[in-house]
């Protein structure tokens, strides 16, 4: 791993802008279409640049193999699952509180670290850190004027769809000798079958006339949000290594508040700046006691 440079500063920067607009672009889509079509049009856009990438590299895709089972479960629990849970979810709430609660996904990877893994254990600074940022996602769900009887449901299935996402990298765990584009390749192909028969009986989208504004955001959705951003991520991991590219997770909840005020003029109150700094500070202590341990 090389050290990192501006450039590789300005990727990490420029993926966690990405990561973060898709926050207020599916709040966009939501608008008209149904969760399981936001779903299965993300996967079904952002397999297009992976899978061209695999066939440029001559990667091969090894959807159907013999470890097919692994890559249809993981594309169900790190694709089709969170994808549903959170387009359902920020229907009914602001995508702002989207960002936040999916930010909380390292310290979930945390907890479930200890675990499911061998070297990944609780320390004082880690469960410190644990602590800290789970308590502003509590205290977030104590602000009455954003999370109430309406859509409290809502709020916790997006935080649900973040634990997917952590669910998935343990299981992803299981075929980690195989090259990265391969599975993510993989996966979505998996994702797009799973998601076929349901957004054909139950959604229907054919029978709908989405507004502009809603077919650009979940097209987005797709190529950019979903399929650049993982060759991105794929580029940093490569030169810099998985510490660096996790620094990410500092930026996506702060440009996703940022963006959903400029695009959506969405509400900032005094709880969600006071929760955000709190998963910030857990997420420092997690990822804190973490580099001291590779030192």
């Amino acid at each position: 791993m090389r050290e990192p440079k501006l450039v590789d500063y300005t990727l990490l920067i420029f993926l966690a802008l990405i990561w973060a607009s898709a926050f207020f672009n599916i709040k966009i889509a939501t608008e008209s279409f149904g969760p399981i079509t936001i779903a299965f049009l993300r996967v079904f856009f952002g397999s297009i640049p992976v899978l061209l990438l695999c066939f440029y590299k001559k990667i091969k895709i090894e959807a159907f193999s013999k470890d097919w089972y692994w890559f249809a479960i993981i594309g169900f629990v790190n694709l089709v699952l969170p994808f549903f849970l959170i387009a359902y979810g920020v229907k009914s709430v602001q995508s702002n509180l989207a960002a936040i609660l999916m930010s909380t996904t390292p310290l979930s990877s945390t907890v479930l670290g200890h675990f499911f893994t061998k070297n990944e254990k609780f320390n004082f600074i880690k469960t410190f850190g644990i602590l800290i940022g789970f308590s502003g996602i509590v205290y977030l769900f104590s602000d009455n004027f954003l999370i109430n009887d309406n859509n409290f449901i809502s709020a916790l299935l997006i935080l649900l769809g973040s634990t997917c996402y952590v669910v998935g990298g343990v299981l992803t765990l299981k075929i980690s000798e195989k090259k990265n584009e391969n599975v993510t390749g993989s996966i979505l192909i998996w994702a797009i079958i799973i998601l076929v028969p349901l957004v054909s009986f139950i959604e229907k989208p054919w029978n709908t006339i989405p507004s502009v504004e809603s077919s650009i955001s979940v097209i987005y959705l797709g190529l950019v949000s979903t399929g650049l951003a993982w060759l991105l991520r794929f580029r940093i991991l490569k030169n810099n290594g998985l510490i660096f590219q996790s620094q990410v997770s500092y930026l996506i909840p702060i440009f996703g508040i940022g963006l959903s005020y400029i695009f959506l003029d969405e509400l900032i109150t005094d709880k969600v700046i006071v929760s955000l700094l709190a998963v910030l500070v857990g997420l420092y202590f997690v990822k804190k006691a973490g580099s001291q341990k590779k030192i």
